[in-house]
């Protein structure tokens, strides 16, 4: 494989920063560009920046992980012959759904994120990962967007790597959730600390809400996620469950 035309610079262990805080430093052509982790935007635009600096560098196992644990819930619900539609929310370029495809196979497998260079990404690095990709904003989609999203009868509903930030609002995850089917299996990850005691934000609010009302939790799994630029490990939960009825918040 060639070797990408640019070179990155990771803080190191003198630079502890939150996670939504992280940057790299990109050297390419000449010039050098500070770059968020969470400017998906940004790192999707360069070919082989994203895989390069998270799964490479910083070891990011999450799109395995979430897809190993549906997989062992499919096999231990026998639902391994059945045709599965799947809705792949925040699909970013494609790693998921290319983990889907490997792992699991997919009768439908269908994208949907908000970002543009995200579905330029998974069509120029992943072509034929998906059946349809679709750019969306399911915090306030329109009727049609509603009606293309529910023809396609979704059974599985998976997130890897996306929620408990900012990068997709609860209400977007609701959305996506209650275009799915009752009975339909849901595998998201999300930072451990959101299932602390001591953690007040609006996610943690709308997982306990969910599980009490929603969602019947059948798989959760502590790992590491990935590295942060200090060296640190990060911390995840990957969560599969099973959709019992519409979430209403």
């Amino acid at each position: 494989m060639d070797r990408p035309l640019f070179e990155i610079q990771i803080p190191g262990k003198d630079f502890r920063l939150d996670q939504d805080e992280e940057w790299i430093i990109l050297h390419s052509e000449g010039h050098e560009e500070k770059i968020y982790l969470h400017d998906y935007a940004r790192l999707y635009k360069i070919p082989d920046l994203y895989e390069e600096v998270i799964h490479k560098r910083l070891k990011c196992s999450s799109p395995q992980v979430v897809c190993s644990l549906l997989k062992k819930e499919l096999e231990k619900e026998g639902k391994g012959l059945i045709k599965l539609r799947i809705l792949d929310f925040g699909a970013g370029n494609g790693m998921v759904g290319e983990c889907l495809q490997e792992e699991i196979g997919c009768d439908a497998l269908i994208g949907v994120d908000i970002i543009p260079e995200a579905l330029e990404a998974a069509l120029r690095d992943r072509p034929g990962t998906y059946d349809h990709y679709y750019l969306m904003d399911l915090n306030q989609p329109n009727a049609s967007e509603e009606m293309q999203l529910n023809a396609w009868n979704f059974n599985v509903l998976i997130t890897v790597g996306a929620l408990g930030f900012k990068d997709i609002p609860t209400r977007a995850f609701i959305n996506a959730f209650n275009i799915i089917e009752d009975d339909a299996l849901v595998a998201f990850n999300v930072k451990d600390k959101f299932f602390s005691e001591d953690d007040k934000s609006e996610f943690r609010s709308l997982l306990d809400f969910m599980m009490k009302e929603s969602l019947e939790l059948l798989q959760k799994k502590r790992y590491c996620h990935r590295l942060s630029v200090s060296g640190e490990e990060l911390y995840y939960y990957a969560i599969v469950g099973k959709k019992l009825k519409q979430a209403v918040a």
